[in-house]
């Protein structure tokens, strides 16, 4: 049987989607048309249709996770991939879902592997995860690699949903904060100040100030606008380049709080699939060049590259990452302890742990330390415009006096 992707009408005239499994586009219409649709477009789903689709995302994070696992469960309840995967399209509520694992099984029932399969759909299928389904099905033990994998794509997650939440608070609270000061020196600050300046008395210093800024930012701020605009258009079309993207990257790194926050997210992720990998049977040199995309700072992942050189000519894992001068000296020595043990799988989950915690210590500090910066530095400026509002009128009553 193949998977068929269709497009049909239902009896109330509304469009609807999905895949069927039939041997034949004439079989799939003939079951389309039993269940009360009226097909408009039946294709087969291949890797060839998927890539001519360039905006298709692939399956999600949350979902790759879940199919992840429910394949392993499958498998080890002794199903046939075929019958896994029958049975996971059915299970899919995503459409995209249902797409790409059709696609899977067509692919496989042409006689290709799993990881074969795979790699015809590089976007919802990263290269770490089919280079263990590689391990998984090379060594036979397939459903218990897919069980780990499924844990740490979990894992993974999980560390990037508490990073991305750190760093979501502050933003939102510098811009709530810069909205609210903007507002009061464009629309109130103008008409307080406004009797001030009709009775032609010579105003403070921190007065004028005040009224030049709110001057400035009615006037201009239509074109500040546009220059903060264009400025992140250009940010972004020059971190496209890898020379701009390199120095970005490597400036993140040596910044006192956000580069050791970077180092440390980029370590547990590298240290974690490294374990997977190795411990699902990957060789060494493959699994670090897999490992190596699955880190976002560019400066990092040449590192792993240029340490996966030294460990082809015949040098240590832990001598190789450690003359790169970018990773935690821990984690350098639990590599180095776990090639002398013969258990560098254990000291290289030992080390994503380790780095974990540390990572949400971190955090913990930063949130504890960032809403009383925020909360001094918004009221410090709520001051500022406080009194230069109060000195004028403290001066009149002196002057009344």
């Amino acid at each position: 049987m193949e998977a068929f992707r269709y497009e049909a009408l239902d009896a109330a005239g509304r469009t609807v989607s999905g895949v069927v499994q039939a041997d034949t586009a004439r079989q799939a219409r003939t079951q389309l048309r039993a269940q009360g649709l009226l097909p408009s477009v039946v294709d087969p789903v291949r890797a060839l249709e998927h890539a001519r689709r360039p905006w298709a995302r692939g399956i999600s994070s949350d979902e790759l996770s879940l199919v992840t696992r429910q394949m392993a469960t499958l498998l080890a309840s002794g199903l046939t991939m075929e019958q896994s995967l029958s049975a996971l399209i059915e299970e899919a509520s995503a459409p995209m879902t249902r797409e790409v694992l059709g696609g899977v099984r067509s692919e496989i029932t042409g006689g290709l592997s799993l990881a074969g399969a795979l790699g015809s759909y590089d976007r919802s299928f990263p290269d770490f995860y089919r280079a263990l389904v590689h391990g998984g099905e090379e060594s036979g033990a397939l459903p218990t690699v897919l069980q780990h994998l499924a844990d740490y794509l979990d894992a993974r997650q999980a560390l990037k949903q508490k990073t991305s939440l750190a760093l979501l608070y502050p933003a939102l609270v510098t811009l709530v904060a810069v909205s609210i000061v903007t507002g009061l020196l464009v629309f109130v600050v103008p008409q307080i100040v406004q009797v001030f300046q009709q009775s032609r008395q010579s105003l403070p210093l921190l007065t004028r100030m005040l009224i030049g800024v709110s001057d400035f930012l009615r006037v201009a701020w239509p074109y500040l606008a546009v220059a903060v605009i264009g400025a992140v258009a250009a940010a972004r079309l020059a971190l496209r380049s890898d020379a701009p993207r390199r120095s970005w990257h490597g400036f993140l790194l040596r910044t006192p709080w956000l580069g050791p926050l970077i180092r440390g997210v980029n370590t547990s992720r590298f240290a974690s699939t490294l374990a997977i990998l190795v411990g699902g049977g990957v060789p060494l040199l493959s699994a670090l060049n897999s490992g190596a995309r699955v880190i976002t700072n560019m400066v990092m992942r040449e590192a792993i590259e240029s340490a996966a050189e030294r460990v082809r000519e015949g040098e240590s894992l832990a001598r190789a990452l450690g003359a790169m001068h970018v990773f935690p000296p821990l984690t350098i020595h639990l590599v180095a302890s776990g090639e002398l043990s013969g258990k560098l799988e254990q000291m290289l989950q030992r080390a994503a742990q380790l780095e974990t915690r540390a990572l949400e210590r971190r955090l913990a500090v930063f949130l504890t330390l960032i809403e009383p910066v925020m909360i001094l530095v918004m009221g410090g400026v709520v001051l500022m415009i406080v009194l230069a509002i109060l000195l004028p009128i403290i001066e009149i009553n002196q002057l009344v006096r």
